[in-house]
């Protein structure tokens, strides 16, 4: 795995390959169809913020009923 680590490491790469991908019109080169956050879909941002909000609701309710604030 190490084997040839120090001559990676001084071997210098021509910056001549380098071309640059076709310009999608976007500043950072992305493609104008790709928006999605943290690689998920929007029906999977909501499945994700769904949850969170339901474990936000149990555990504020829990601490409520450990304070003595509501009861039945």
């Amino acid at each position: 795995m190490f084997d040839n680590l120090r001559e990676d490491a001084t071997t210098s790469y021509d910056q001549g390959k380098f071309q640059p991908t076709a310009s999608t019109g976007s500043a950072f080169g992305a493609s104008p169809r790709s928006k999605r956050i943290l690689g998920m879909t929007s029906f999977q941002l909501f499945v994700i913020t769904f949850l969170l909000m339901l474990a936000v609701c149990v555990v504020g309710a829990m601490a409520l009923f450990a304070t003595n604030k509501i009861g039945f």
